[in-house]
């Protein structure tokens, strides 16, 4: 309004006060006490009070431009790049790309009431926790959070499958892009967690078949007392790392707020890059994009000992990231594995016997490996058509019900009713007729 004065509450109540001071109602020492300042500050105020009257209480900052304001044109030029490529981001990132970018350097609060002054952008509610809170471990390599972020991630409708590692101490992230969620990705994933920072002590991850099986355990591991292991469990009892299950997608929350952070800033650096292919996804996460994040949101343990065991060199890593497989030796020392015949050919020293079991091991570059008692065989592939099979039993028709047959009698002159001995035989002739003298000679 024109004339008038815009005053806080705080200046209005020094307003009122100053007044009864004035009037003489209260000393200058107890106004002070009332409001919350020192005699000597409550004096200043009083004397501007006489020199400006009401004037003399308004801040004197009020109206004037900050020494921390952004320049002018500043705003209408970052809100003017918003608009035009990145609509939808969050104020936070989009002030990095702004300052990415040479267009200004704007702090991420700032950003955030341009975009709400201006519409784009709407204040969100914060949920309360949903589970106890648990506190970090405390060493890097101690627990590492595994999981698999379903997503469309190149905006064309198919959704792939980002494979995240995140360190339970730091927060140090370290993805993949694949197809599925498969064992092969689990362990390439791993693989390069290992060559990056070590073998670490415990995984955890939810109750998917890659991770966890609810098979019934074989004989043999009856025998052994082993537990049913998946592959990749295979791989990780190998190397000494135990792999503990979460019960619910809140249990392992790290690495699935991780996924939120990828799906926000991964994606939409997709999009301005124009990538659409995981081959160029993988490309951009190993060139750089991974460690942005990592220097951006990782935190420093509280004990700087490394928890990660160091890779000896004894340990191949090809053959412990492997799918192996027990096979029985026929008797032409041939297997059988994926449709497909193979012959053992030596060493002679070691062949296995057949019947035996050998296992076949199959690395991720598909590579493939025949062991014996964990020596390794030489072998070759052997077509289908050259292999004789052995020939197959005839099947026995089941027999059918059918009348007894009759009994036959044996007639007179059969030989069966002819006697044995020369003196019976002759015995018979006297009884039967004349006798021939063969006959009667005994």
């Amino acid at each position: 309004m024109e004339g008038g004065l815009m005053m806080s509450e705080k200046e209005r109540r020094r307003m009122v006060m100053m007044e009864r001071v004035m009037g003489g109602e209260v000393s200058l020492k107890e106004a002070a006490g009332w409001v919350g300042v020192s005699t000597r500050q409550m004096s200043r105020i009083k004397g501007r009070y006489t020199r400006e009257g009401a004037g003399g209480l308004v801040h004197r900052s009020r109206g004037r431009r900050s020494n921390r304001g952004s320049a002018e044109g500043v705003r209408e030029a970052c809100l003017g790049v918003y608009r035009e490529r990145l609509g939808g981001f969050g104020p936070t990132l989009a002030a990095e790309k702004l300052q990415e970018w040479g267009v200004a350097e704007v702090d991420h609060e700032t950003m955030r009431r341009w975009l709400m002054a201006d519409g784009q952008w709407q204040r969100k509610r914060k949920r309360g926790p949903h589970r106890q809170w648990r506190q970090r471990r405390a060493r890097f390599g101690e627990l590492v959070q595994v999981d698999g972020s379903h997503h469309d991630w190149f905006g064309t409708g198919e959704r792939q499958c980002l494979m995240n590692f995140v360190d339970d101490a730091t927060g140090t992230t370290l993805a993949w892009m694949c197809e599925e969620e498969t064992t092969a990705a689990a362990m390439r994933v791993l693989w390069t967690w290992i060559e990056t920072y070590g073998i670490p002590q415990v995984l955890y991850c939810d109750r998917k078949t890659v991770y966890i099986t609810d098979r019934e355990p074989t004989v043999a591991e009856v025998l052994a007392g082993d537990d049913p292991l998946t592959a990749f469990g295979q791989a990780c009892k190998k190397l000494g790392i135990r792999i503990m299950a979460a019960h619910s997608p809140q249990a392992k929350g790290r690495v699935e707020r991780d996924h939120a952070v990828y799906q926000d800033r991964f994606a939409k650096e997709l999009g301005l890059r124009g990538i659409t292919t995981m081959a160029g996804a993988n490309t951009l996460l190993e060139g750089g994009f991974v460690a942005q994040l990592n220097a951006k949101f990782a935190k420093a343990p509280v004990d700087s000992l490394d928890g990660h065991r160091p890779l000896t060199g004894d340990v191949e890593l090809p053959d412990v990231f492997a799918f192996e497989e027990a096979r029985s030796v026929a008797n032409d020392w041939t297997i059988r594995y994926h449709n497909t015949w193979y012959q053992i050919t030596g060493p002679k020293e070691g062949m296995p016997r057949p019947k035996a079991t050998v296992v076949v091991r199959r690395r991720l570059d598909q590579s493939m490996t025949i062991l014996f008692k964990d020596r390794p065989l030489t072998f070759r592939e052997v077509p289908v058509a050259a292999r004789v099979a052995p020939p197959r039993t005839a099947a026995i028709p089941t027999p059918q019900p059918c009348a007894p047959a009759p009994r036959r009698r044996p007639s007179a002159d059969h030989p069966w009713n002819r006697p044995f001995s020369p003196r019976a035989r002759a015995a018979r002739a006297l009884r039967e007729g004349s006798p021939s003298q063969s006959e009667i000679t005994l």
